[in-house]
């Protein structure tokens, strides 16, 4: 896909999500998502040979944080998707990874149901999802909650355990008889996303669909957690433009301020260049970080990648975490600055910005990043492995 192309779309995909909040309703993203199947967007990272656009990480993340921007419930959808491109990417060749491929290149969607809610912690690879032998095949059974993206997915990975202790995926259609799909999300921010509950009524699955969890391909989960900083320095490029048309819609000022219009006040272009900056710092640690990944997955050997790499990868990625979780929630608060109290309006829709942040980056601790990369710098205590951002 061609730049203009591209611009095409992303503006086909804004004006549909503005079309959406303007309505006062909270309308699924189902066109925006068809674009992206027709179009091969979610191909992105695939060989051109495959189907694909061939684009490194960081042209990814950097499409990833430009559709953000116009959408960030569309773009936190594909989150799990790009991800298990990647896996797929990693694996050796195999039918079920040609079809996946395939199916991948003519625009199908991938989710997951991975997260339960369970007394085990959250990042042990260890579900209370069963895979049972049955024939032939196997039987799936279990709850999944946070399942980005799945009610707008053609097919689930769905992670489970073996009654032997073994950790297993399975692949299958969202459509089959037994997988239900509940669109119950009910955060304060992020709410298109479907983020939802999946259950799995006696599934069946094909021998074929099922994949033993190698461990070692991916050691750290760098790619899933900075997808979501992705999206928030989307998020901030767009509180900067409502910032800026804030101040332009506004006919009047305050008795005390600096100038006789607002678009001349010192004082709101400071707070806007404020924003700005923060916003151009977010996208490019971001960047950087996705520059890290890239060479990690580019060093992979037979599906496994080099294990300093990686690591280093996560450092990256937790580091962006800490910086850009605190610019972002600062800058979603400090947008007020340049609004007075018409800005606080629920028609204005301002707090969008804010409680999608804070959703985002609720999905894992920051004080545990700051501590682990504390840890690291000062005893050389590597951080986590298997870490999990659903």
């Amino acid at each position: 896909m061609g730049s203009d192309e591209l611009d095409q779309l992303i503006a086909a995909i804004a004006r549909d999500a503005e079309k959406r909040r303007n309505a006062g309703n909270e309308t699924r993203p189902y066109y925006a998502i068809d674009l992206i199947q027709q179009s091969g967007l979610g191909a992105l990272r695939l060989p051109v040979e495959l189907g694909g656009g061939g684009v490194s990480i960081r042209e990814l993340f950097h499409f990833v944080i430009r559709l953000a921007e116009v959408d960030p419930d569309v773009a936190h959808i594909l989150r799990f998707h790009y991800y298990q491109v990647e896996i797929l990417l990693l694996s050796p060749a195999s039918e079920l990874r040609n079809i996946q491929l395939k199916r991948v290149a003519e625009g199908a969607i991938i989710g997951n149901a991975f997260t339960e809610l369970s007394s085990n912690n959250v990042g042990n690879f260890s579900f209370e999802t069963t895979l049972s032998p049955d024939g032939e095949g196997y039987r799936l059974n279990g709850t999944k909650y946070f399942s980005t993206g799945t009610l707008y997915a053609d097919s689930v990975l769905v992670m489970a355990s073996t009654p032997d202790g073994a950790t297993v995926s399975a692949l299958i259609p969202t459509d089959r008889e037994g997988v239900i799909i509940e669109d119950d999300w009910e955060g304060i921010g992020q709410r298109l996303t479907g983020s939802g509950t999946t259950r799995l009524n006696n599934v069946f699955v094909n021998s074929d669909e099922v994949t033993v969890i190698n461990e070692d391909q991916t050691p750290f989960n760098s790619h899933l957690q900075l997808y979501l900083h992705a999206v928030i320095a989307g998020i901030l490029r767009n509180v900067v433009t409502d910032a800026s048309d804030l101040v332009h819609r506004r006919s009047r000022t305050f008795s005390f301020a600096a100038a006789e219009t607002p678009s001349a006040d010192p004082q709101l272009q400071q707070i806007i260049g404020q924003l700005s900056s923060s916003s151009f710092a977010a996208e490019a640690i971001v960047l950087a970080a996705a520059d890290a990944l890239d060479i990690a997955v580019n060093s992979a050997v037979d599906g496994v990648i080099d294990y300093s790499l990686s690591h280093d990868a996560s450092l990256r990625s937790a580091q962006t975490k800490v910086i850009v979780d605190n610019l972002a929630l600062q800058a979603s608060t400090l947008l007020f600055e340049v609004g007075g109290a018409s800005a606080t309006k629920q028609s204005a829709n301002l707090d969008r910005h804010w409680r999608n942040i804070r959703t985002i980056a609720s999905h894992n601790p920051v004080v545990y990043k700051a501590r682990a990369i504390g840890n690291y710098v000062v005893n050389g205590t590597e951080l986590p492995l298997k870490e999990v951002y659903f």
